[in-house]
């Protein structure tokens, strides 16, 4: 039987939890709200739930026709009418109809009654407006424990943690005593923002612990995510570790801080013990476990927690769908990452950055092109970052006209103003053009003072098309903005040492040191059966050692027969051509390839990750290696993905 308010004449009879919305007469009848017969004893109505909300029907009303009702004495006010009013605007977000009721409760005999306020303020903390729920608590003249717990909460969650922490202790001094929903929204507020303190938690942890809170569940699991929020893993791990009860809610928490600090075999281990507790992994389980994966490039672990997911019925809604989606992008695999694109039940605009980015990623501009028009006529609004994933594929694609194009319609039509980020790719899509001068031009003629982020684009730009002069400028002013990155002093360094200028190179590494910039060590890893296998230049700690050396000098035979030169232009030392030339031979990324070689099934996908960018021998080694063994390779850089495939690569050799 449906639930209902059955009003009559100054004699109302309420129901409980209305579910239908429709003012109709007596019995259920479908007469409209315009229709009702005029107010006569004995008459009834039946008010359903979505007649709650229903407009005045003069434009004299008080803007509710329900609360019109009220007036006119045809509907007896109550705890529960407004209750039901106000829970209806909560749920739907409604804070025009929210002050309309508060208005109207003013100036009945409720106007003080503690319970009604209070879902008052709930109501407009659930509609956002906290300056609202505010200036109520200041005008309330009595509060309890709901009141402060339900303003604090409010504050905690609309990313306003400072003024939910100043709240705490003047409900201490009034005497109050705090709950688990008190203090999980104080934790959760202690943990909040870019770079949050331990501080305030930490005096919150004392004081749960003070008063027997912090083994409760609810509480010990905000407190593993404030430790964990505030990168403190072996805290958060502690606080977990005691908890006398768990549940999903405190895995996901301490799976999703090493998701955020990069520690992915830690998360992972974790996700194994999870589901080994009998534990259910949620939706924000997976999300932080495909992160992780998506880190690490570890396709065949996304893989096998994808089919997880599957089987536990989980649907792809939007963000676990967009973390899914970027894992199989930054795992190499562009074609699964468009299955799980077209797959998804709702996209939003993260799922369409997401998908731009890979295309980005992948050089496939003309496809990322194509997709931010379907964006558009979607009627998808883009934003700053969807403007900068179509850039940067514009530029990895060499569609200068197009970027061009996308980079004013950015300002003009949407009315989004260029970010650093912005100018940083447009200077690396004139710059890759060979359009230099104008490149540089462009940076002069900045609205904002150009970082050195910009200034290196220009010195990769040169780089590319061999201009020292100008490449020397961009590196200077690189060096003076931020002087402790090592990227411009070895890119310089290099071009010194390609056009044969060795004592330039020399001084440049000479200021390196005096300065005391590292060069970041290059390392690069290939994933085989659900094991990360690690490399670095000339390694000899992998047990295969002996194996994978044998093999890469048995390739670099084949490869030299069919046309390959060892490039030693990038060798930086005074030191004859057979010397520079067995230098280049045990690169990181050559090592990985071997190795994969020697594992893997002939004839199968090879996939490698590089913490920076490849170098220009191994690059063209890897092209006539994916033609002697006639394998696909994928290699992964910090500028890119490189697709190997039958002696050419996906880049154009520009990358």
């Amino acid at each position: 039987m449906k639930r209902q308010i059955v009003c009559r004449q100054a004699n109302v009879a309420f129901g409980v939890g209305i579910r239908k919305l429709a003012l109709s007469a007596a019995l259920g009848s479908s007469a409209s709200p315009a229709n009702l017969p005029s107010d006569s004893e004995g008459q009834d109505w039946i008010i359903h739930d979505k007649d709650l909300l229903r407009k005045s029907l003069t434009e004299s009303g008080t803007g509710l026709h329900v609360l019109d009702l009220v007036n006119r004495a045809s509907l007896e006010a109550d705890r529960t009418l407004y209750s039901k009013l106000l829970n209806k605007c909560s749920q739907t977000g409604q804070l025009k109809h929210a002050t309309i009721v508060h208005a109207h409760i003013l100036t009945s005999q409720f106007n003080n009654d503690l319970p009604i306020l209070n879902t008052l303020l709930n109501t407009y903390v659930k509609c956002g407006s906290l300056d609202d729920a505010h200036h109520l608590f200041d005008e309330m003249p009595h509060r309890d424990l709901v009141t402060w717990t339900s303003l604090i909460s409010g504050y905690s969650q609309l990313d306003r943690p400072r003024e939910s922490l100043v709240l705490f202790p003047q409900m201490l001094r009034h005497g109050l005593v705090p709950n688990q929903f008190t203090l999980s929204s104080l934790l959760k507020a202690a943990g909040a923002g870019p770079d949050p303190d331990d501080r305030h938690g930490r005096q919150l942890h004392a004081y749960c612990f003070k008063c027997g809170f912090d083994s409760n569940v609810y509480v010990g699991t905000s407190l593993v995510d404030m430790y964990a929020r505030c990168g403190l893993m072996d805290d958060s791990q502690i606080i977990f570790d005691a908890l006398h009860s768990k549940n999903e809610v405190s895995w996901n928490a301490l799976i999703a801080g090493h998701a955020r600090k990069g520690q992915g075999e830690h998360a992972l281990r974790l996700f194994w013990n999870m589901l080994r507790g009998g534990f259910k992994p949620t939706h924000f389980t997976y999300s932080s476990v495909f992160t992780v994966c998506a880190g690490a490039g570890s396709m065949e672990q996304g893989k096998w927690v994808h089919s997880h997911m599957i089987k536990s019925g989980v649907n792809l809604v939007a963000f676990v769908g967009n973390t899914l989606l970027d894992m199989y992008a930054k795992s190499g695999s562009i074609e699964d990452a468009r299955k799980v694109f077209d797959r998804l039940v709702k996209r939003d605009v993260v799922s369409w950055n997401s998908m731009l980015t890979g295309y980005a990623q992948h050089g496939l501009g003309k496809e990322a092109v194509q997709l931010f028009q379907e964006m558009l006529r979607n009627g998808v609004q883009p934003n700053d970052i969807s403007f900068l994933c179509v850039l940067t594929a514009c530029s990895h694609s060499h569609l200068l006209d197009e970027g061009q194009y996308y980079f004013h319609l950015m300002k003009k039509r949407f009315k989004i103003e260029p970010q650093v980020f912005h100018y940083v790719t447009m200077v690396d899509l004139l710059g890759r053009a060979g359009l230099l001068d104008r490149a540089d031009k462009f940076i002069r003629e900045m609205l904002t003072e150009p970082t050195a982020a910009v200034w290196g684009a220009l010195l990769g730009a040169c780089r590319m098309h061999n201009n020292i002069d100008l490449g020397a400028y961009a590196a200077k002013r690189a060096f003076e903005l931020d002087p402790s990155d090592s990227g411009p002093y070895i890119i310089l360094a290099n071009m010194y040492a390609s056009a044969g200028r060795l004592n330039d190179a020399a001084k440049v590494r000479k200021m390196m040191k005096e300065g005391g910039v590292k060069k970041e060590p290059a390392c690069s890893w290939v994933e085989i059966e659900n094991a990360v296998h690690m490399f670095v230049a000339n390694d000899d700690a992998h047990p295969q050692r002996a194996e994978i050396y044998r093999r890469w000098e048995m390739i670099s035979k084949k490869i030299k027969e069919i046309g390959y030169v060892p490039d030693t232009s990038h060798v930086l030392f005074f030191v004859d051509q057979q010397e520079r030339e067995f230098k280049l031979q045990f690169h990181s990324e050559k090592l990985a390839l071997a190795f994969a070689l020697l594992n893997t099934p002939p004839g199968s996908t090879i996939r490698i990750k590089k913490n920076i960018r490849v170098c220009g021998d191994c690059h063209s080694a890897i092209k006539y290696v994916s033609k002697v063994e006639r394998r696909e390779i994928i290699v992964r850089d910090t500028n890119r993905f490189h697709h190997f495939r039958d002696g050419s690569c996906s880049c154009g050799d520009y990358w």
